[in-house]
């Protein structure tokens, strides 16, 4: 087993590296006040090559494969948090547009999303719970040539920034079978949308979106109508192992600034790295993070390869953002109140890293979803 990057791909790490210590790390703190990722930055990340890393390039993506996505997001992830949610979302979004809409309409939103133009949302959570994705309220209702949708989406990421959402709503029937996925543009008559008040990532801005007798043409539908459920899960697969390393990178980035710390830091007439108590909680740390990654580079290896990685996949989305969260815990106790105040980025990782410990699939989901794979439906509660 060959476990380092290509050339190319360092490569692509050092320009990534670069650009995330000269334009997004500095002002994390910054952007959680404003409440926004500025639409200067999205373009600046596309013209880099960020965006759509794995995407084809005929369709405006750079045509690289899921592990060098998965550097980007790591990179980004260790600067912002919270801007690493642009490519996170691009690449979903774009993969599942890439996989199931014609080639013209691909080429044309992919193209501005890689670009930082469109930012594209994922609608899929409602109100009445986020785990049970396939029994979704939502409507979609025939009309003509098109359809009316009535209903509410919660708990969306970049709700109130976002320029179009994938929109998985319920055309007929019950259970999986009757989701639909739609793109929708959100400056539609009919729509509105609200900012939920978040511990954590709000820079990126956690809402609802309301959809009131909102009339769109038939030919926003992605794939088939009934299909939208198997289109989304099967996206779901990649995006929670980017997730993983999207919280690892927050997490590196605290442990790297506390080895930092313990060595500068004296007490009784020593650096604090002196003491075991200090540096074994370090050392479990970077061997967590070690193995997480590792985890999180597995899958999207076993995806580039076309190999089964949906429990791998579920491993990753409940252990490393759990992992993150309790490396950078450990940090802020090892650094003590310096690192407690505000004015640290520890404190704002922490707030943000949990975030993703319950968006796209609480730890008990992914739990369930491992027990399925290893020994079937009879570990499925329905």
């Amino acid at each position: 087993m060959d476990f380092s990057f290509s050339a190319e791909q360092r490569a692509f790490h050092d320009s990534v590296r670069r650009f995330c210590a000269d334009k997004v790390a500095p002002f994390y703190r910054e952007r959680e006040g404003e409440g926004v990722i500025s639409k200067q930055l999205r373009r600046e990340m596309g013209e880099l090559g960020i965006l759509g890393v794995e995407l084809p390039e005929k369709f405006g993506g750079i045509g690289l494969d899921c592990v060098t996505a998965g550097i980007s997001i790591e990179e980004v992830g260790k600067a912002d948090f919270n801007v690493a949610y642009i490519p996170l979302l691009t690449s979903l979004m774009g993969g599942i547009i890439v996989q199931h809409q014609d080639e013209e309409t691909a080429s044309r939103i992919i193209g501005e999303m890689c670009a930082g133009k469109t930012l594209m949302a994922l609608g899929l959570t409602e109100p009445r719970g986020g785990s049970d994705a396939a029994h979704l309220v939502l409507k979609a209702t025939k009309s003509g040539n098109g359809y009316i949708l009535n209903g509410e989406k919660t708990s969306i990421s970049l709700a109130d920034q976002a320029d179009q959402v994938v929109l998985f709503a319920r055309t007929g029937g019950t259970g999986a079978k009757g989701v639909t996925a739609f793109i929708v543009p959100l400056n539609l008559p009919g729509i509105s949308r609200t900012r939920s008040n978040d511990l954590g990532s709000s820079a990126v801005g956690r809402g609802s979106i309301f959809f009131d007798d909102v009339k769109i043409d038939a030919d926003t539908m992605i794939g088939k109508e009934g299909q939208g459920f198997k289109l989304v899960m099967n996206g779901f697969d990649y995006s929670r192992a980017l997730i993983g390393l999207q919280c690892l990178g927050a997490a590196a980035a605290s442990l790297e600034e506390t080895w930092k710390y313990v060595t500068e830091r004296h007490a009784f007439g020593n650096p604090i790295a002196k003491y075991q108590g200090v540096t074994e909680p370090l050392a479990e740390a970077e061997t967590l993070l070690t193995a997480a990654r590792l985890l999180c580079y597995k899958t999207l290896w076993l995806r580039d390869h076309n190999e089964p990685h949906t429990a791998e996949a579920a491993m990753c989305k409940w252990w490393a953002p759990k992992t993150a969260f309790d490396i950078i815990h450990n940090c802020i106790i090892i650094n003590g109140h310096f690192a407690y105040s505000r004015e640290m980025p520890h404190q704002q990782r922490l707030r943000d890293v949990l975030g993703l410990q319950i968006g796209d699939g609480t730890p008990q989901i992914q739990k369930m979803i491992i027990a399925r794979e290893k020994i079937g439906r009879v570990a499925v509660p329905y």
